[in-house]
């Protein structure tokens, strides 16, 4: 029996600027995207229909039936495009939590898409996979390269970025979802600047957090008067031995801390565990590309 598995790493807004509002209502981001070695699995092998079981240790929080599943989507979508009938078992081993501003659904809807190509083994090439994608959503075409990326629009505009340097990364959670629509609903005030990009790219975790600091993630109060819970996060991370860095991840409530490298997120992590057991909790390094196959 042929089993393909795919990697869906977690996303990672190092910043993200909201710069305008369309005259749609859909507010125009620029952002810098990383992506972490901290994330779910989807794997696929042959049926005779399509399905979908959900493990892991976040897999109670998630409908694996219903038809907002980004991954049985992800399925219909590509079978549609393929003029093939959606025949696959799929299982979405789920380890982020979800509503988490880790772009986590549309990781797992790009690592299922991915799957499914090498396992029904369609000839579609990058571009045609990219436009499919945002048809399932606008951070899926991201998810799909899974590499450093400046990001603008909606989400539709990806440029590659250089490689980051070594890095550690710790990811935290207060167990509290926040759905993005609430957050870009809560905001209010002035548009931030424009972002500019890093040329060339930092050549060091701690050159890579200095740089960093001198923007921010435009969705950070409105998150917090949704979720107070953010604001420990972020006290928390700040206070982690050897922490370079603490900001909000894309629209919350996980929070990040970046490392001199993996060891000393490691470390860190260990120490924010134990003192907040109740918290959702990880650690990795940053990656330039995270396509990973088991």
């Amino acid at each position: 029996m042929t089993t393909v598995s795919s990697f869906a790493p977690a996303k990672v807004n190092l910043f993200l600027h909201v710069i305008g509002r369309r005259a749609d209502g859909y507010h125009l981001i620029d952002s810098l995207v990383a992506f972490a070695d901290v994330g779910d699995w989807v794997t696929a092998w042959p049926s005779k229909s399509l399905s979908l079981e959900v493990t892991g240790p976040e897999a109670a929080c998630l409908d694996a039936r219903g038809e907002e599943n980004l991954v049985l989507r992800a399925a219909r979508a590509l079978a549609e495009q393929a003029g093939i009938v959606p025949t696959a078992a799929l299982r979405l081993e789920k380890n982020l939590p979800i509503a988490a501003g880790l772009g986590g659904g549309s990781s797992d809807a790009a690592a299922a898409l991915r799957a499914l190509c090498s396992l029904w083994r369609l000839p579609l090439n990058a571009t045609a996979l990219a436009v499919l994608g945002s048809r399932i959503g606008a951070d899926v075409p991201a998810c799909l390269q899974a590499c450093a990326a400046w990001v603008g629009g909606i989400g539709e505009r990806i440029d590659p970025a250089p490689a980051f340097p070594d890095a550690g990364i710790v990811l935290a959670n207060p167990r509290c979802p926040l759905p993005t629509a609430a957050v870009f609903a809560a905001r209010s005030g002035p548009f931030d600047g424009i972002a500019a990009r890093f040329s060339p790219m930092p050549g060091s975790a701690v050159e890579l957090a200095r740089a960093l600091e001198k923007y921010c993630n435009g969705l950070t109060s409105a998150a917090l008067a949704l979720v107070p819970a953010i604001g420990d996060v972020l006290t928390a991370l700040a206070r982690l031995p050897d922490a370079l860095l603490a900001r909000m991840s894309g629209s919350g409530a996980t929070c990040f801390a970046l490392f001199v490298d993996r060891a000393a997120a490691e470390r860190a992590h260990r120490a924010l565990a134990a003192s907040e057991p109740d918290w959702w909790s990880a650690s990795g390094s940053l990656v330039a590309a995270s396509e990973v196959s088991r």
